[in-house]
């Protein structure tokens, strides 16, 4: 029985096809081997073989982020130092 194939348009950013690319021809693959590897996957597993979210940072990013604004802002006073010698120098110190 004869297989038949069928042709699939898509647009993609040219600096991700160029990337995936690159990824795929160290790997041994072209990208509609990957495509169709995709696909066969998701026929598989009925539904998208990987997780999808939306990343959110953590309490600690956020708590982070925060810190770094009222740094910023002039809320909260730290010292600055010129270079690394000198935060060395001040990390090393009794004081």
């Amino acid at each position: 029985m004869a297989s038949l194939t069928t042709a699939l348009n898509v647009n993609v950013d040219a600096k991700t096809k160029k990337e995936a690319t690159d990824i795929l021809k160290g790997l041994g693959l072209n990208m509609s081997t990957a495509i169709n590897m995709f696909l066969a996957q998701i026929v598989k597993r009925d539904g998208i073989p990987f997780e999808i979210t939306n990343p959110k940072p953590s309490k600690e990013t956020i708590e982070a982020l925060k810190e770094a604004e009222d740094i910023i802002s002039g809320k909260v006073k730290t010292k600055g130092y010129r270079d690394m010698t000198e935060l060395r120098k001040a990390l090393l110190s009794d004081d």
